[in-house]
């Protein structure tokens, strides 16, 4: 699919979703109605009266974004934002050296420890997103339950940069379901951030099982799920990234990715 079409069908989505067309996507009701970021994410004001937006417009995405558009030789590394600082710096100056930008999406409780490395990830162009106040298994949740998580990490956001960031990603769960939607766009996340690629980092193997399972099924457009904290990330990093460059795709923020 090339990225005009990518983005008709997307629009189409949204368009569904709002008349009620399609069981596959949440009702877009109440959904701030701003751009899609460029650069800095922009701080909206959504219906719900919370802590403001940097999401991109649900006009142009659908309300669950899993990959890019297929026809651009780029990437997007997401990472779970949670662990020990030591090993997360580590990993931010292997992308730095590498002029490689990220998106991550922050756990609550791991900002609320962890400040002094907000200032860090913005600065060095990385995006910093919402993942919930506690990374608990949201699909399970109530809706006021799961509000309530992304509420309160999204209020955390907004304290911390000023913007509750672009992207709210769904915690212990590839796919958001119709209830976390909808909670989602409440706060101010009209498009909730999902993945094609799975690292599968976080179960601790070898650097070089971590390489193998995102080579062997990255694609141009994916969106590559990854985690902080967990050192065979840090040492798969190196060849990970050559690996990429050797297919030609470039990794990039998931923002710059699908806009």
């Amino acid at each position: 699919m090339d990225r005009r079409e990518y983005l008709r069908t997307a629009a189409l989505a949204a368009g569904l979703a709002a008349a009620g067309g399609c069981d596959a996507v949440a009702p877009t009701t109440n959904q701030p109605t701003g751009t899609a970021p460029s650069g800095t994410p922009a701080v909206g004001s959504p219906a719900s009266g919370g802590p403001g937006t940097g999401a991109p417009s649900a006009r142009a995405l659908p309300p669950e974004v899993v990959t890019g558009p297929r026809d651009r030789a780029a990437v997007a590394l997401t990472f779970h934002g949670q662990g020990d600082p030591v090993v997360i710096r580590r990993l931010l100056q292997i992308l730095d050296s590498a002029g490689v930008q990220v998106t991550i999406l922050a756990v609550g409780t791991w900002l609320a420890a962890q400040p002094g490395l907000v200032r860090p990830i913005l600065d060095a162009g990385h995006e910093l997103g919402n993942h919930t106040e506690n990374h608990k298994a949201i699909a399970h949740m109530s809706s006021g339950q799961a509000f309530t998580e992304i509420d309160a990490c999204a209020r955390r956001l907004k304290s911390l940069t000023g913007s509750i960031g672009a992207w709210f990603r769904p915690s212990q769960t590839q796919h958001s379901t119709p209830t976390i939607r909808a909670q989602a766009a409440r706060v101010g996340y009209p498009t909730c951030l999902s993945y094609d690629v799975d690292s599968l980092d976080y179960t601790d193997p070898a650097p070089s099982v971590v390489v193998k399972a995102v080579m062997d099924t990255v694609r141009p457009g994916s969106i590559i799920s990854l985690h902080f904290g967990h050192q065979v990330t840090v040492t798969a990093m190196p060849q990970l990234l050559a690996g990429l460059h050797g297919r030609g795709l470039r990794p990039v923020t998931v923002t710059e990715l699908v806009r």
